[in-house]
């Protein structure tokens, strides 16, 4: 899936500065517990989180997440928008809850 049809998809707002929306998407991962993101996650995946904070940004960089995901239209400060701008990751948020959010991805054919 590209990243316009994830954002369509999922009804989000793109909130990063990097909007590369023909970005391919082919897996996903969904976790609130950054080190199961670095346990667990697959590379050049999306990351389905309810956290906002600048650790999902410096995770999801190690672990070579490509686009980041809050669900329950939870918004990251400006400083985390920031940090995820420099190192190109683009950010979403969607009002669905995350199990919503994994169900849509999931029926559009984006596996983990």
């Amino acid at each position: 899936m590209t990243l316009d049809e994830i954002k369509n998809t999922l009804n989000a707002a793109v909130l990063s500065k990097r909007e590369d929306m023909n970005l391919n998407i082919v897996r996903a991962y969904c976790a609130d517990l950054m080190s199961d993101v670095l346990a667990f996650s697959i590379t050049n995946s999306l990351l389905i989180t309810h956290l906002t904070n600048a650790q999902v940004i410096r995770t999801a960089e190690i672990a070579d997440v490509k686009t980041i995901v809050f669900v329950q239209s939870k918004r990251p400060d400006i400083e985390t928008i920031a940090l995820a701008d420099t190192k190109n990751i683009p950010l979403l948020v969607t009002d669905l809850s995350m199990y919503e959010a994994c169900g849509k991805l999931y029926e559009k054919g984006l596996r983990s």
